[in-house]
């Protein structure tokens, strides 16, 4: 039997949400979204749970995830009850869900929480380097060495057990039945999501915002790749120097579209910003800049008087390993991606 909560309203207002209540069941969003099938109701159905306050309904449902908001519910909603954002709202309320150390949810709906930690990984970066006396070789060769364990140990620790999590909630909890060959077949599924979100291509006019995000993918795993595998800093190859400068390039360069569209708000996905969004965006584009100036001071030979620019690259890093990726926004790729693998399987 369903359990109905009122006060799930007031709880989806602290990750975003507007007065979805606003809603009178007209089913205008659903008639122009292009994802809307007879089989499945985009965001209709999940505007009438949210309303209802069925928390277990949305944890099972993946509809949130598989939604690319490309803002036509909103225009189109004579009530303003800002369905699209509503969606977004569910995102983060069950990226909360998901995490099993509960910070994700506290981030999420604090802002100074959300200072507090980035100048706690500041702090803790300074520390280190005045302990070491600011040597830089030192400071570089742990700084390698941080990119490789923390990326093997955030998602061991924290994402893993999440992704299980989402597992249990969509898949096993509901007792949906999938043979273990179904798991192998669809994983195929799993990949072409996660490097290419191709589901984005079946919004009306959402194209170009698919090849910016296509091409984002592409130029932050290729630079992930690049400086952790490839120790970029430390390579004399001119291959894997050039390649380091073209995917740092491309990921502030992608990042700066997304900043400004932010700022001009001309687009529905743009128009209300939360605090997450705008920390993924600005710290995905201080990652490729700071990473491209710790090249071009290395390629100076100015790198060992001016230590202050990798010391900067390092405190970004680390907190966008630490707080944005098992966190915040960086984690609805990922969600995503699994999101359109358990929908195959089911």
């Amino acid at each position: 039997m369903a359990t109905i909560n009122p006060r799930f309203g007031e709880e989806l207002k602290k990750y975003g949400a507007f007065d979805f209540n606003a809603c009178y069941n007209c089913g205008n969003c659903t008639a122009v979204c292009s994802l809307s099938t007879e089989d499945d109701s985009f965001p209709r159905e999940m505007v009438r749970f949210s309303v209802l306050g069925l928390e277990d309904d949305i944890k099972s449902s993946l509809k949130p995830w598989l939604c690319y908001y490309c803002g036509e519910c909103t225009t189109n909603c004579p009530r303003t009850a800002y369905p699209g954002e509503l969606m977004m709202s569910l995102r983060r309320w069950l990226t909360s869900v998901y995490d099993w150390t509960g910070l994700s949810g506290l981030l999420y709906k604090s802002l100074p929480l959300s200072i507090f930690a980035f100048i706690l990984a500041a702090l803790g970066v300074i520390i280190f380097s005045v302990q070491e006396k600011f040597d830089l070789a030192t400071i570089m060769h742990y700084g390698h060495y941080f990119e490789m364990y923390a990326i093997l140990t955030v998602f061991g620790v924290i994402l893993l057990p999440n992704i299980i999590r989402m597992w249990w909630f969509v898949i096993l909890k509901p007792e949906i039945k999938v043979s273990f060959k179904n798991y192998l077949s669809g994983f195929w599924e799993l990949m072409v999501h996660m490097f290419t979100q191709k589901r984005a291509l079946g919004c009306d006019d959402n194209q170009l915002r698919w090849f910016e995000h296509f091409i984002l993918v592409i130029g932050y795993l290729g630079l992930l790749f690049t400086t952790v595998v490839l120790d970029w800093f430390s390579s004399g190859s001119l291959f894997i120097t050039v390649l380091g400068y073209l995917l740092s390039i491309i990921v502030f360069t992608i990042t700066v579209i997304f900043v400004s569209e932010r700022i001009r708000k001309k687009k529905e996905l743009s128009k209300f910003s939360q605090p997450s969004d705008w920390l993924f965006v600005i710290w995905l584009f201080l990652m490729g800049l700071s990473a491209f100036g710790v090249r071009v001071f290395i390629d100076t030979k100015i790198l060992e008087n001016n230590i202050w620019i990798y010391l900067l690259h390092l405190i970004i890093l680390v907190q966008w390993a630490l707080i944005i990726v098992p966190f915040g926004k960086w984690t609805h790729f990922l969600y995503r991606s699994f999101a359109m693998y358990f929908a195959k399987l089911r």
